[in-house]
Parts: structure tokens; C-alpha cells; sequence
């Protein structure tokens, strides 16, 4: 953790920031290990924690080597921040997470501070995954590709989505995860066409796709994976999406190893499922994971990220048409020298139930 704080620090003084208030919880545990509520202070020669009462000793426990600086009713969190910031005339924040009220008061408590942006540097530093974070991420990914393989042992005609949905996060946490990475998605037939449908009462039909958007968490690190199932004997116009979806991922896959820009891979996709689809495949191609399930870099049209070793990205393309069905299919890769390994290992060819 102090490893991570002296280069957020190199960061900060390249760009002329003295200090720094982080209160992303992702950010907040990636530099100091702590999970509870409040924030961290950092600056050149200190890092505290501020926090109440309720969490003083889960930050003792936490982040051992940090400070911690108890706020109440009458010391709050900008008045804390006033002690440990002296002098030093400009404080970051992170303003894409802060509320106004939040910002309004720390601007209250410091008349005369400039108050900057964080530039989202804290999320540039964890971009490249160190071993110990790839391991858990894997560890994860074992999770998720196991609860998979005992669902298909269970599932069939007749259940909810909502069952489904809550079978497959038993199953993982079941198996050791913490919670699931997000919340699963688990839509059939006609809701397919919809990439982020909240799983309901609809019942699995035979001749319809099902697809599964799930993931497992360990200390924190989540993984990401879809597959797509038939329930049943599908038809010939969704066994020709699964197969466009499929080769597309494929390619994908073959194109990616450090040095790549991650816009030209999402491009590789498209220029698969375009032709066939227009207009079907409405999202980028992937993105980053690691304490978020969406962090950066992207696989985008936007994204002119070169790739490296250590990033840990998603490749989920995908085909969604209304009144008929969608399908998409995800595995999550760890950027390796010269390559890259994929962490899902469940099968892709289109399962029939």
C-alpha cells in the first residue's frame, strides 16, 4: 500500500496537486487496505484516514500504517481536513464521486484553498493490476465458471429468470465468493434484446436463448463473464446470431496482446457484426475489472489506450434485436508479455438445455 501511495504521489506532483481527498471506496481500500466509510487524506509527507467512531478500529486493524483521525458532531470530516492540510493551499478531490452538499462544505471549511481535480489518477495507477490482484481475479473467475457448470445442471423449462438469477449467486457464494460481482443478469427470449435486463417472472420457454451476465468476488477483486444458453432447440435465426456473436469474440481474442490500442480491438468485433446485424451491437466491446466491475481502459471506438501487461479486460460482444432475442458471450483476459490468459474457461459453443 505505501508502494501505491508514493507513486500516487509522483502523479500529484507532476501535476502540481500538494494534496489529496480520496473518498471513492475502491480508491480508499487500493492505497491503504482500508473498506470502511469516510476518506483519506493524502499529501507529500503524511497519510491519514477520517473516520467516526464506528470505524476507528476497523482502520486500525486495515491500514495499520495510516493515521486515523476520529471526526464527530463537533470535528466533521472538511474541519479534519483543515488540521491535517495547514498551510498547503490547493486540495484535489474527486469531484465525479462527491456529492455537491460534500463539496460545498469542504469549500465552507477552507476559505482561501483551491479546490482541483483528482484527474481520476488513483483509477490510472490501478489500470495495471499487480500478481497478487491477477490472483484473485482468478480465483474468482474459478468461482463464477464453477457456478456455471453445476447450473446447467439444474436449470430448464418452466423456472424464472428471477430463480435462475437467484441460484446462480447462491452457487457462487456457495463455492467462496463474497457476493456476486454485480448484479446478475439472467434474461430469456424476448428480453434478451435488452444488454442490462433485470431478471423478472418471466419462465424459460423452450426454443428461446437465455443469457447469463454474472461474476464472483474475492477480497474485493471481481470477474465478469456471460454465456448464452438454448433452452431447447433454438432457431435457425438465433443459432446464426449465437454463431456471428461467437466468431466475433474469436477474433477478438486473436487480436489481443500488449502494444495493441484498444479501440482497433473493439474494431475487429465490429467489422464482424456490423455487416450481418446494423445497428445490434450498441456497446463497446469490453472494458477494464479489477475492485470495479467497469474500470478503465475500454474496449471502445474511443479508447486510444495502448494495452499492457497487467491490464485485465473484458471481450463481450454481443447481438440484441427487438421482438426477437439477443445474445452475448464474455470472457475475462489478464494482458500478459507477448499475450494474454483467459480466466473463463466455461465452454462457448452454443449449450442446448
Amino acid at each position: 500500500m505505501r508502494k501505491r501511495r508514493e507513486k500516487l504521489r509522483a502523479l500529484m506532483a507532476q501535476r502540481g496537486i500538494p494534496a489529496a481527498l480520496i473518498t471513492k471506496p475502491e480508491n480508499m481500500r487500493y492505497l491503504t487496505g482500508y473498506t470502511g466509510e469516510g476518506a483519506v487524506y493524502l499529501d507529500q509527507s503524511q497519510a491519514a484516514i477520517l473516520t467516526d467512531f464506528r470505524y476507528v478500529e476497523q482502520a486500525g486493524r486495515q491500514a495499520g500504517d495510516c493515521p486515523c483521525l476520529k471526526t464527530d458532531a463537533q470535528r466533521k470530516l472538511p474541519q479534519g481536513v483543515k488540521e491535517l492540510l495547514g498551510a498547503q493551499g490547493g486540495l484535489a478531490v474527486e469531484t465525479g464521486h462527491m456529492t455537491v452538499k460534500a463539496y460545498r462544505e469542504l469549500e465552507s471549511a477552507l476559505p482561501g484553498v483551491e479546490l482541483m481535480e483528482m484527474q481520476n489518477l488513483p483509477e490510472a495507477l490501478r489500470m495495471v493490476k499487480e500478481p497478487f490482484e491477477q490472483d484473485k481475479i482468478l480465483r474468482a473467475s474459478e468461482i463464477a465458471c464453477r457456478a456455471f457448470d453445476q447450473l446447467l445442471g439444474i436449470i430448464g423449462p418452466g423456472m424464472t429468470e428471477l430463480e435462475v438469477r437467484r441460484l446462480l449467486d447462491d452457487l457462487m457464494v456457495q463455492g467462496g465468493s463474497e457476493e456476486a460481482a454485480f448484479s446478475t443478469i439472467a434474461c430469456a427470449g424476448v428480453n434478451g434484446s435488452l444488454p442490462h435486463a433485470v431478471a423478472s417472472e418471466h419462465r424459460l420457454e423452450k426454443g428461446e436463448l437465455l443469457t447469463l451476465d454474472f461474476g464472483a468476488q474475492v477480497e474485493g477483486y471481481k470477474t465478469d463473464m456471460t454465456r448464452t444458453v438454448a433452452i431447447g432447440p433454438v432457431s435457425g435465426a438465433l443459432e446464426k446470431i449465437y454463431a456471428t456473436v461467437l466468431e466475433a469474440q474469436l477474433r477478438a481474442l486473436e487480436a489481443i496482446e500488449p502494444g495493441k490500442v484498444c479501440r482497433d480491438i473493439d474494431q475487429v468485433a465490429r467489422r464482424v457484426i456490423d455487416p450481418a446485424y446494423p445497428g445490434a451491437f450498441g456497446h463497446g466491446l469490453g472494458h477494464g475489472v479489477g475492485l470495479e466491475i467497469h474500470e478503465a481502459p475500454n474496449f471502445s471506438s474511443t479508447c486510444d489506450t495502448v494495452l499492457e501487461a497487467g491490464h485485465v479486460m473484458t471481450v463481450e460482444p454481443g447481438v440484441y434485436i427487438q421482438g426477437l432475442g439477443g445474445c452475448r458471450i464474455e470472457d475475462t483476459v489478464i494482458l500478459r508479455p507477448g499475450g494474454y490468459v483467459n480466466v473463463i474457461t466455461a465452454p462457448k459453443e452454443l449449450i442446448t438445455l
